[in-house]
């Protein structure tokens, strides 16, 4: 008895594949219209620019280093951090007089008594030495890291968390990553702290979700935006003015992966780029939803490649005075 005949499939396996093909290009064409569509124009734009009495990126700088504290709900924590910076920074002074510095706590709208905090070490220590910014609302770490740095003196600009992870006396580790990338092409450099070295250490005490995580961020900036930094997220950054003046008066992200941004603009504008080990302890209270954080970076990735990509964010160059 013969068997019935197999019913025939729909398409061809050349068909279906070209049809597959055919989706995925629609998908990233409708992905990269999405992402141009949707790009908003820099908030910031002539923020740096603005005439005035406050400090301004644009002016001349009267400071030697600025320390800028991106601080969100940080009454807790930002005691800690700010002893340890201003103890370092009051030795380094008196040791060198000729050494001057600013602390610059941006507190990006915070609920809790975090402006208060910082405003006790304006008084302690002088308004001339520290100053608070504070943002009517939340703007994310990199709104407020901006803030910071558009009304910076400094010749040089330390991004720093509040959490105070970073140990602060490894300024002087970034400072010497900074000097060995001289000469700076047109006064332009970036020192990045780097905890790529306590990777493994860190991969033990995680869980298998949170590495996988993890492991998935790391290829999407490599793949997507910077390939030669290991730590894109560390906050422990030293950038020159005009490093500064030129990344900040650019980007766009104002959230965790706003950082990515900073160095593919970087690496973009041809600004040297150094990546230096530093010591770093994980402190309880960070703001990092682990899965959505990790999701929302995710998607910034791919916006920044891609509206770079089709046009929608430009870079432009800025002047000093």
């Amino acid at each position: 008895m013969a068997l019935p005949p197999l019913p025939s499939l729909p398409l061809s396996l050349p068909a279906a594949a070209l049809a597959l093909a055919a989706l995925a290009a629609f998908l990233l064409v409708l992905i990269c219209a999405i992402a141009h569509v949707t790009a908003k124009t820099m908030p910031h734009k002539d923020a740096g620019c603005r005439k005035g009495s406050a400090p301004n990126i644009h002016d001349p700088a009267t400071r030697e280093l600025s320390v800028v504290v991106p601080s969100y709900n940080e009454e807790n924590r930002l005691p800690l951090m700010m002893d340890e910076a201003l103890d370092y920074l009051e030795k380094r002074q008196k040791k060198d007089p000729s050494f001057t510095y600013e602390v610059i706590v941006v507190n990006d709208g915070s609920r809790d008594q975090t402006a208060k905090v910082a405003k006790e070490y304006c008084k302690k220590y002088g308004s001339d030495k520290v100053r608070v910014i504070s943002l009517e609302k939340n703007r994310g770490k990199g709104g407020a890291v901006r803030t910071g740095v558009f009304s910076s003196r400094g010749k040089k600009i330390l991004m720093a968390d509040a959490d105070g992870a970073t140990k602060f006396a490894d300024i002087e580790k970034v400072e010497e990553g900074l000097k060995n990338l001289q000469p700076w092409p047109k006064g332009m450099a970036i020192s990045c702290g780097s905890r790529a070295h306590l990777e493994k250490d860190s991969i033990a005490k995680r869980s298998y979700f949170r590495t996988l995580l993890m492991y998935g961020f790391h290829f999407l900036v490599w793949f997507l935006c910077v390939k030669e930094i290991r730590d894109t997220q560390c906050g422990f950054k030293l950038l020159t003015r005009e490093a500064a003046l030129q990344t900040f008066s650019n980007l766009h992200i104002e959230r965790w992966a706003f950082d990515v941004e900073l160095l593919y603009i970087a690496q973009r504008l041809k600004i040297p780029i150094a990546e230096v080990a530093v010591n770093w302890t994980e402190i309880e209270g960070s703001k990092l939803v682990p899965f959505w954080s990790w999701l929302q970076m995710g998607r910034d990735l791919l916006f920044i490649r891609l509206r770079y990509m089709t046009g929608a964010w430009k870079l432009e160059a800025k002047k000093c005075n």
